[in-house]
Formats: structure tokens, C-alpha cells, sequence
């Protein structure tokens, strides 16, 4: 049976790659200067004017997928008689897959069969476009949806990602970090190394000076445990710095033969929350993050 691949902004893909894929996607409001900005309308954000006003001072809110806007969604398919799998941002940085759960659960009450299932990523960003990205292809491949369940299921844990800002100023803001684990970015020159625990949620793991030091930080980190390169894709997320995504990436070509290195720039969900100059790497490791 036809089933439908669904996920939302905090994935970073592209418009492009939602519609070539048959990606059925829902998005997040950006709150900014009095003014609300939705993700998931092409257009609506322009990328750069969105990080320049990062850098000049801006301090953008993001509201999460509510209940209603997914019961509408789950309902449509519904009615089509259409399996639904949801891949969703983590559950340990926004309350998005809690309300996906709740839409769910009110839709089961007019519809006993229908088939939505809900995949917390416990990632966002490149890590979610990892798994996103394996549905499609596996969907592609003729695989049924149980299969492709399991399979996420089985990388779940498996998927690492690591991160450096330049300022931790605005995770810690939304709350995505916690002001103690703030406290090893406050010295000038320090940059935090941050990664994503099991939990879905952002945590400081150390600090090293100048922004080099970072990115080459996020190579050693990336290479260790990191099996089969050769059939990896590995993904980069930035958020205004190009060059520092770039420089990841030659570093990482240098060591080892991959696959492939996809680099995508942070999208305005996520971008609101690390700020400007954020880099972060999301590969599959053999042991559990």
C-alpha cells in the first residue's frame, strides 16, 4: 500500500527537495519584529535578510506545529485512506512531537484505522534530513512502511551530531541550553563543542579556543567511530558562514573517502536558535551517541 513520507522545517531541506520527493511537510512561525513569518511558505523568509538581522541584534521567537494544524493534516489523509509516517523534530527541543502524538490520538477517536505513525528524530537539522532522506530512499526501493520503521528505529540512537556556535547566547534564550552549561562559553575566543544526547536535547561537551581549533574539533569528533565512510553521506548545516562548512568539509576529504558530504544552510527554525555562525556536522556512528 502507497503510504505518505511527512516531516517538518526543522529538517533544512529544501522546497525543491520536499517536492521532487513527494515530501509532504508542515513548518514552524518565526516571530520577529512584531511580525509572524511562517517556514513552511517558499518565500516568505528571505535567508539572508533573516541572518543579517541576526547579526545586528535581532532575537526572533519560533512557535511550534500546533495540535489543530496536525489533526487538520492527519485528517486529509484520513479520509484518502492514506498511511501516514510523520519524521519529526526532536521531542527534547520542541513540544512538536508531543502535539503530533495528541493530533494522533483525537484523529483515532472519527477515523479507529487510520495508520499515522510518528518517528521522533530526537534530532533537527542535518540529523533529521538523515533520516528523512533514508525513508525516501528506502520508499523508493519498494520497501514497505514496517520496514522503514525499524530501519529509523535502528539509526535512532546511531545518528551523532556535532556543533559549535560563536555565540551561545541564543540557545540559551530559547531555551534549548541551560545557563550552567552556558557558562564554558562566556571567555573571549572560547568556542563551545555541543552534541545532541539520547534524549534529543542540546548539551555543551567542551570548549576549545578560536574557531579553527572548532571546526577542527568537529573533524577529529566526526572521524571517530564513524564505520563503512565509504557508503556514509555525511551532513553540514551553517548558519551564515559558508567558508566554515566548507573548510569542514575539505578537512573530513582530506582523512577519509566518503560517500558523499551534503551541506545545506540552517534554516530559520533552527538558525533563530543557534544564531549566525553556527556549523554542525550529523554523520552515523557505530556506537550509540
Amino acid at each position: 500500500m502507497s503510504f505518505q513520507i511527512m516531516t517538518d522545517t526543522a529538517s533544512d531541506l529544501s522546497f525543491d527537495y520536499y517536492k521532487e520527493n513527494k515530501v509532504f511537510f508542515t513548518g514552524f512561525t518565526i516571530n520577529m519584529n512584531n511580525r509572524e513569518y511562517r517556514t513552511d511558505v517558499e518565500g516568505e523568509i528571505d535567508p539572508d535578510w533573516f541572518l543579517e538581522s541576526l547579526q545586528a541584534g535581532a532575537e526572533p521567537t519560533t512557535s511550534q506545529v500546533n495540535v489543530g494544524k496536525f489533526l487538520e493534516i492527519f485528517t486529509t489523509f484520513a479520509k484518502e485512506g492514506q498511511p501516514v509516517l510523520y519524521i519529526a523534530f526532536s521531542s527534547g527541543l520542541s513540544g512538536t512531537f508531543n502535539s503530533s502524538l495528541q493530533a494522533r490520538d483525537m484523529l483515532l477517536e472519527d477515523f479507529p484505522h487510520a495508520d499515522v505513525r510518528i518517528f521522533d528524530t530526537r534530532m533537527a537539522s542535518g540529523g533529521q534530513a538523515l533520516f528523512v532522506e533514508k525513508a525516501v530512499q528506502m520508499k523508493k526501493e519498494g520497501k514497505p512502511l514496517d520496514e522503514i520503521v525499524s530501519e529509523l528505529e535502528y539509526l535512532q540512537k546511531k545518528v551523532q551530531a556535532w556543533v559549535t556556535v560563536d555565540d551561545l547566547h541564543h540557545l540559551v534564550r530559547g531555551g534549548r541550553l541551560s545557563k550552567a552549561s552556558a557558562i564554558i562559553g562566556t571567555l573571549a575566543s572560547i568556542k563551545p563543542i555541543l552534541d545532541v544526547d539520547l534524549d534529543g536535547k542540546l548539551r555543551a561537551v567542551s570548549k576549545v579556543r578560536g574557531r579553527k581549533k572548532s571546526i577542527s574539533t568537529l573533524v577529529d569528533l566526526t572521524l571517530t567511530d564513524l564505520p563503512n565512510p565509504e557508503e556514509q553521506i555525511i551532513y553540514i548545516n551553517y548558519s551564515g558562514d559558508r567558508e566554515a562548512a566548507l573548510s569542514l568539509k575539505e578537512k573530513i576529504q582530506s582523512e577519509i573517502s566518503v560517500k558523499d558530504i551534503v551541506i545545506h544552510p540552517l534554516g530559520p527554525t533552527i538558525a533563530t536558535h543557534t544564531g549566525y555562525g553556527c556549523v554542525a556536522v550529523f554523520s552515523i556512528h557505530s556506537n550509540e551517541r
